[in-house]
């Protein structure tokens, strides 16, 4: 790591943290625009939750490909041809003739966003020396929560202001140029790929490698952390009307201080990982005071405020022990690998938030909504059990 390198810690996290935050704002963009599109195609609601499922299937599909495709030629030409489909899918949505054509752009949107987790973490690695490496994990994350978070309302005005085919066709362009710029300064941009290492490597090394105890245990808590926070913001709002009668607008705006809480969370989580090599115990601490809260949430009649400071101070928990939890993936990745491990690892998350919905779903209908809280607190305890035995096993 040279120390050229290390000055440039500004342009290279803006760089690669503008890429994903519109990642993320790609799969907010349709949603807010579903009633528009519902009047337009004359299609159901459960058809419109079909383009994102599309999105997120392709995404998921395309992950490990893209994480084997950074190891053997490099994450700057991946990431930059992932940007450019990521945004050309999105605008195909918004030039489609119907709704069939609205599913494939989304679906080649989500082909485009499968690259962004393994390049971005090829070129950190290789990019961010190892004392301002916990921050970079953590400003990354937080800006693609970021894009989370602007999409909705921009969306929206966006639509209202131009009409919503020139608003995502607009936002979709806007996207792909963001390659421009990957391309102009991408040589700020190094991974610690060895591609003749990878070429060299057979595939049977590769899936040993994969296959390895410690990458699996980290891909099945990856698994059980998306579903914590898929359930939440999928049937939270819910949960706090059935259980503690909220209103829906307020139990919306507790969900909002979850969100907002734990995204400044992950800003937290940084400097913190940077400062500690143990990062299995701090993410095992913080799992633990999530699931005590959250069982405290299921069983006792709280009113808006507390719901708010107890579901605040869970979110605070969970964006804190992100940039950790990526750090015990590096410390897991041999060298040169970055971009095949944590593109499987990464899939987790797809997997953890498509089973969530059902899961959730089907407690809400047994009548018995505090048991969503159990369930994410007995999901946090369980992912407990993983980072003991990723320690174990290191």
């Amino acid at each position: 790591m040279t120390d050229t390198t290390v000055s440039r810690f500004g342009p290279i996290i803006a760089l690669i943290g503008i890429g994903h935050a519109a990642s993320h704002f790609a799969f907010l963009t349709v949603q807010p625009l579903f009633p528009l599109l519902k009047v337009e195609f004359g299609v159901s609601y459960a058809a419109l939750g079909l383009i994102m499922t599309a999105m997120s299937v392709a995404s998921g599909i395309g992950q490990i490909p893209a994480g084997f495709l950074v190891d053997r030629i490099g994450a700057r030409p991946v990431l930059v041809a992932g940007v450019a489909l990521t945004g050309l899918g999105i605008a195909v949505i918004g030039l489609a003739p119907g709704y069939w054509a609205i599913v494939a752009g989304a679906a080649l949107s989500g082909l485009g966003n499968s690259v962004f987790h393994p390049a971005d973490y090829a070129i950190l690695n290789g990019s961010v020396a190892t004392p301002r490496i916990g921050r970079a994990f953590s400003l990354h994350t937080f800006a693609g929560y970021a894009g989370f978070a602007l999409a909705p309302m921009t969306m929206t005005v966006l639509a209202a202001e131009l009409g919503w085919r020139p608003a995502v066709v607009g936002v979709g362009l806007a996207i792909a140029a963001i390659a421009v710029p990957l391309l102009l300064w991408g040589h700020w941009l190094q991974d610690d790929t060895t591609p003749s290492e990878v070429r060299a490597s057979a595939p049977a090394a590769t899936a040993r490698m994969l296959l390895a105890p410690q990458i699996l245990i980290l891909f099945g808590f990856y698994v059980l952390m998306a579903t914590v926070t898929s359930g939440m913001h999928a049937f939270g709002v819910s949960a706090m009307v059935d259980h503690h009668g909220l209103a829906l607008g307020t139990a919306n705006s507790v969900l909002t201080v979850f969100l907002v809480v734990s995204t400044l969370g992950i800003l937290l989580g940084g400097p913190l990982a940077d400062r500690t090599h143990r990062h299995g115990l701090v993410t095992a601490i913080g799992l633990i005071l999530g699931a005590i809260v959250l069982f405290a949430v299921a069983g006792l009649p709280l009113g808006a405020v507390a719901l708010g400071l107890s579901l605040g101070f869970v979110g605070l928990m969970l964006g804190a022990i992100r940039p950790t939890r990526d750090m015990m993936v590096r410390a897991a990745t041999p060298p040169g690998a970055s971009g095949r491990v944590f593109g499987f690892v990464m899939t987790g998350l797809n997997v953890g938030a498509a089973v969530t919905p059902v899961l959730f779903g089907l407690i809400l209908d047994t009548g018995q909504p505090n048991l969503v809280f159990v369930l994410m607190g007995v999901v946090l305890v369980l992912s407990l059990g993983t980072i003991g035995l990723v320690r174990r096993r290191a």
